[in-house]
């Protein structure tokens, strides 16, 4: 099984949100009967323990630890040979990030979003930045300052997904499935409603 999604910046990427599911799998198969596990996302850094459900949620909001690649907290054997590779787990407190959470996602995602200053206080060198993946940004933007619907202040565009692929990953649904309940949902909102209308468009 690959693991080079866990590398993927793009946490909204179809790699990244079946690499989720596959891990999801992979800890239930091999910690049958537990209902909480360490969360290796980048915040909780495996020394917080998550039901299984909310582990996938923090995966999707956080990230996985990018060095994680060998899965030994969770259950995976590891032979004397690769266990110098397996990553070591400090007792750190986890990271708090103040800002609010969706815009941390798309600051991670797209790094050149932040300002970056070096240690004299100057601004540093811009970035060249692809225009592909600067349109891709600003459409992430767009979709976290949208109402979901014209006078909805629960749900930007951008929440509401999130809240959707939690639901999925949670509840293991197929592609084809979630796309069913998009399209009800999106019929049942208001007709200037901007849920996207399938996965391929969330």
């Amino acid at each position: 099984m690959s693991r080079r999604w866990i590398q993927n910046p793009n946490r909204c990427a179809d790699e990244y949100l079946d690499g989720i599911e596959d891990f999801i799998e992979f800890a239930r198969r091999h910690n049958p009967g537990v209902t909480r596990i360490r969360c290796p996302c980048r915040r909780c850094n495996n020394t917080l323990w998550e039901t299984i459900e909310n582990v996938g949620f923090h995966l999707v909001r956080n990230g996985m630890i990018e060095t994680y690649s060998i899965w030994n907290l969770h259950g995976e054997q590891v032979d004397h040979a690769s266990s110098s590779n397996a990553p070591r787990v400090d007792n750190v407190e986890p990271i708090v990030d103040p800002n609010d959470q969706v815009m941390g996602i798309i600051q991670d995602v797209f790094p050149f979003a932040s300002t970056n200053i070096n240690q004299e206080g100057e601004d540093d060198v811009p970035t060249p930045i692809d225009s592909a993946e600067f349109e891709q940004y600003e459409k992430l933007l767009k979709n976290a300052n949208q109402e979901l619907y014209p006078g909805c202040e629960s749900f930007s565009v951008l929440t509401a997904i999130v809240e959707l692929m939690h639901g999925k990953i949670k509840y293991r649904m197929s592609n084809l499935c979630f796309d069913y309940f998009l399209g009800v949902f999106k019929r049942m909102l208001p007709t200037e409603n901007c849920l996207p209308k399938d996965h391929k468009h969330a």
